[in-house]
């Protein structure tokens, strides 16, 4: 088969066939899903959707050769549900389900079908496929050409008339004009006055309530079109069809908008440019066996001829393997390493060449800092096949003998003479279409590191994998996924430590002082392992079934987070060294008072000396040594203490608390404040705590104190820039309503349906007291026992929080249960689980392992026991939350909101927004988090969000 001549008969027609790629791809998961149940190939990939699509694509290319007017064909793909729709109407399409679990890792597969049969795939940012497809349905009508819409969208069914048909690719039938009658009662030219009277709960179109396509139908052929059917509304007899299209009329419009296809994409090729072509036979016989499409293959080889046959070993059959076999792992331990140091432009061109190729790229930054905003670019790291990778230095220089080491403006440029590196403005310049090139997936190692580093350079890196992200939602709990862990783990290779090229102490230089070729070993071998890691990882996220988890939260979270640490938040430095001052003399009372309790002076912050004060002076009992000999003083000890009234144990609490936050944040965070950006940029931890929650560090911003006056204090020194304020929007309860759905406590629902005070409703039911008049100090000891069953709280544990006997704190529990037996139920029924699988899962799917469930050590037995009540409710709480932060930035710039999201303290989000709008960012803010469980989860609880405005953090919360 040669490429269609279009230079032939002028009389002669040439015919197009767009296809509905989306169409193609669901037809085919679900007829072999039906079929044949679910196809994986020897690697664990899922691949039963891409040979169903592969079958369709080959079938109709076959076809069209028995149609010598057929000269041109397409595969028209959507990019994302984000389009000028989204802006135009936010909730359009809200209500969708995410794909299929496995069918997510198939989407980019089924491109690489298209492009492998050397048939155009077609997408463009922001429109939808159906827009492409109108723009060259409209083309073909202008250049005489006819047009067939391969699907059978109703969508599509406007655009039929004259040259242009649908075939649905299912049922083989063609649809004209009769057939667009027969579905809407009108011709095509009135099928978006049709939609937007009758919306579409599929797409969330809005439509009029309660009119249907036939009165739809009823009232565009009275009228005439939509335009004058709302004008003369008031005309209507029924006066129940009368209110509802006089009080939906702007919904018909917007409707209108949304339904109706645009026709002018700005596309870069067109359509006659669409020519069919016969596949490049190395091309297309490589993604067959990559693929593991015997059958296929047969059939290539049957109509193409024996230059595309191609052999595939009888062992890994199209069947492949079910997602409940084991498929044998990818060994790259022993692959042949190949370094090179890029300093050439055209080395650079030669790598950015193979990426685009080859579509996956693992890339590594070097720099100054671990911190990314206050790093600069040193150089950058390749790869694209195991073992080979590039080192592109940008950044070096001379080590420094003397003084100390100047990140300067000469570095910015890089002017360093004598140095064999490429100029990084040269390098940023070239490397910048790859790295947002959405057809290239970027691979990296903790790549949130990465992209906010380049991004300062100007690059928008997308779209991204995370190995680290991989290895975390695959085996939370059982192992650290930092990269040397995770290389000797899964290939047994240690990577080069950074301080065997960099030193240690006082010696250590930065790695611009590294000599470029040891630079090069380290840097390459890190994205060499980053690639080989992403081989390995990847396909097991189908087999262990968390490729939606990975998919859906953690992997577009990822420049999220990058954004907001950005972003940062703004310190007030003047009110810190008020309050540092403060501290200080009031820890100096502190002392004074703890030397006169103790009747002689000692070091207050030496646990050595204190226990000796403690237990051997005062004689207090509870006094246990540890293996250096010295008395235990940790937290716990001095709390049971203060409890049992030893003011001395108080006051020494009260001055560490004062010394923590003295030297933790009121000196720390003044020597943190960004000299470029005036504000404090935290570092967010995405893979910290097996439960899915994040971590923040340098400096940790999650953990001062807000039950404390002075952690109060702390959080006003964080506050708004001129003109702005800020927003904390906080998630009520939302631990507690999580158990109250996962256990099906109806009680606990309905009290929070109704929106009662529930710790509360729980004292009244537990202690028996009515709740008029309850004395607080039964609220507290409820919602003492509400918060402490999560975390699988002993009755030591809460006779010690509550200040009582043990056995009434023991009581306590026992009546909690006794009226809330559905708790015990699922704490029961979870543990089992876990003993009998070694992980316990979220709402969400994601997986927290306890391999310590049925340890023999009694200890950390029951710690896993308690791990594993909690971690599904921390764990959907933490998921929750993420898909309400991924939601939320798109939403503000949709609603043209100036407004920036900074912080994320577990339940409570931080934002900074312009005073004038408030209001508005507060209503899409709340509407976002309340709803974040949606679509995956119906919560059978409402999740409301508080939400507070002032012009610090502690006024906002």
């Amino acid at each position: 088969m040669k490429e269609a001549d279009v230079t032939g008969d002028p009389n002669q027609k040439h015919r197009v066939y767009l296809v509905d790629g989306s169409g193609y791809i669901f037809r085919a998961y679900f007829a072999m899903i039906r079929g044949r149940g679910p196809i994986t190939r020897s690697d664990g990939t899922p691949t039963g959707a891409v040979l169903g699509f592969s079958n369709m694509l080959f079938k109709l290319i076959q076809d069209t050769q028995r149609d010598e007017r057929v000269s041109h064909l397409a595969v028209i793909f959507d990019t994302s549900r984000k389009t000028f729709r989204t802006d135009i109407y936010p909730e359009y399409k809200a209500n969708r389900d995410a794909p299929p679990e496995d069918l997510i890792p198939q989407f980019p597969l089924v491109r690489e079908a298209t492009r492998a049969f050397n048939v155009p795939a077609i997408e463009k940012e922001g429109f939808e496929a159906d827009d492409i497809i109108a723009t060259y349905a409209r083309q073909a009508r202008e250049q005489d050409m006819e047009c067939v819409i391969v699907s059978s969208d109703k969508d599509l069914m406007q655009l039929v008339g004259g040259p242009v048909t649908m075939l649905d690719p299912m049922k083989n039938t063609s649809i004209g004009v009769d057939q667009v009658y027969e579905k809407f009662g009108v011709g095509p030219e009135k099928v978006v006055d049709i939609q937007s009277l009758a919306g579409d709960s599929v797409d969330n179109v809005p439509g009029v309530p309660g009119i249907g396509i036939k009165t739809a139908a009823l009232l565009i052929n009275e009228y005439g079109d939509l335009d004058t059917l709302l004008e003369r509304a008031g005309e209507i007899k029924q006066k129940g069809r009368r209110e509802k299209l006089l009080e939906n009329a702007d919904k018909a419009r917007i409707s209108r908008e949304l339904v109706r296809l645009k026709d002018d994409v700005e596309l870069d090729i067109n359509v006659r440019d669409l020519n069919i072509q016969e596949p490049v036979a190395e091309d297309l016989k490589s993604f067959l066996k990559e693929n593991e499409f015997r059958q296929l293959s047969s059939r290539v080889s049957a109509f193409y001829g024996s230059e595309f046959t191609v052999s595939i070993p009888q062992a890994k059959k199209e069947t492949g393997l079910t997602q409940d076999s084991t498929a044998p792992a990818l060994d790259l331990s022993n692959v042949e390493k190949k370094y090179t140091t890029v300093t050439q432009q055209e080395q650079l061109m030669s790598w950015i060449e193979r990426a685009q190729k080859s579509g996956v790229l693992a890339i590594d930054t070097e720099t100054t800092s671990l911190s990314p905003m206050a790093a600069e670019l040193v150089g950058i790291s390749l790869s694209v096949e195991p073992g080979e990778a590039c080192y592109i230095p940008v950044g070096h220089k001379r080590p420094q003998t003397q003084g100390g080491f100047d990140f300067g403006a000469d570095m910015q440029e890089n002017t360093e003479p004598g140095l064999d590196q490429l100029p990084k403005y040269e390098v940023i310049k070239v490397l910048k279409p790859l790295l947002e090139d959405p057809g290239v997936l970027k691979v990296g190692q903790n790549i949130k590191y990465d992209m906010t580093i380049l991004a300062k350079e100007g690059i928008g890196v997308t779209p991204v994998d995370d190995t680290m992200l991989l290895s975390y939602c695959l085996d939370a709990g059982l192992h650290g996924h930092g990269m040397d862990e995770l290389s000797k783990l899964h290939f047994d290779i240690a990577p080069i430590p950074y301080k065997e090229i960099t030193g240690t102490g006082k010696s250590q230089i930065s790695f611009a002082e590294v000599p470029i070729d040891k630079a090069t070993e380290y840097a390459a071998e890190d994205a060499d392992i980053t690639l080989r890691l992403h081989k390995v990882l990847k396909p097991n996220l189908f087999r262990k079934q968390v490729a939606r988890l990975y998919e859906t939260i953690e992997r577009p979270l990822i420049p999220v987070i990058s954004e907001m640490e950005q972003n940062g938040i703004k310190v007030d430095s003047a009110f810190l060294s008020q309050l540092s001052e403060d501290f200080g003399g009031r820890m100096e009372s502190l002392v004074s008072e703890i030397h006169e309790l103790a009747g002689e002076e000692f070091n207050v912050g030496s646990p050595k000396q204190l226990g000796e004060i403690l237990f051997d002076k005062m004689g207090l009992e509870g006094g246990k040594k540890g293996k250096t000999g010295a008395y235990t003083t940790d937290v716990t000890v001095l709390e049971t203490l203060a409890a049992e009234g030893v003011e001395l144990a108080q006051r020494v609490l009260d001055w560490r608390q004062l010394s923590k936050l003295k030297s933790t944040y009121t000196d720390a965070l003044q020597a943190q404040i960004n000299p470029k950006t005036k504000r404090v940029h935290t570092s967010f931890s995405l893979a910290a705590a097996a439960t899915g929650r994040l971590a923040s560090s340098e400096p940790n911003l999650q953990n001062i104190p807000i039950r404390t006056e002075e952690g109060r204090k702390l959080r006003k020194a964080f506050i708004a820039e001129e003109g702005y304020k800020l927003i904390s929007a906080d998630y009520s309860q939302i631990e507690l309503r999580i158990l109250a759905h996962i256990a099906n406590i109806e009680s606990l629902k309905q009290a929070f349906a109704d929106g009662l005070d529930i710790h509360a409703k729980t004292a009244s039911q537990v202690f028996g007291v009515p709740l008029d008049g309850m004395d607080p100090m039964m609220r507290r000891s409820a919602k003492a026992i509400n918060f402490g069953i999560i975390y699988g709280i002993s009755a030591f544990g809460l006779a010690r929080q509550l200040g009582v006997l043990r056995t009434e704190a023991q009581g306590y529990i026992e009546a909690y249960f006794e009226q809330y037996p559905g708790i015990r139920r699922y704490m029961d029924e979870t543990k089992q689980f876990c003993r009998d699988n070694g992980y316990v899962e979220t709402l969400f799917g994601r997986k927290v392992h306890l391999p310590g469930i049925s340890d023999k050590n009694g200890a950390r037995r029951s710690f896993s026991e308690r791990a594993a009540i909690n971690a599904p409710i921390q764990g959907s709480a933490a998921d929750i939350i993420k898909r309400a932060m991924i939601r939320i930035p798109g939403a503000l710039e949709r609603e043209k909101l100036d407004a920036k999201m900074l912080l994320q303290v577990h339940d409570e989000l931080i934002f900074e927004v312009h005073e004038d709008q408030t209001a508005e960012a507060v209503k899409v803010i709340q509407e976002i988090m309340q709803n974040a469980a949606m679509p995956a989860i119906e919560m059978s609880v409402p999740l409301t969000v508080d939400a507070g405005i002032g012009d610090n953090w502690g006024e906002a919360h």
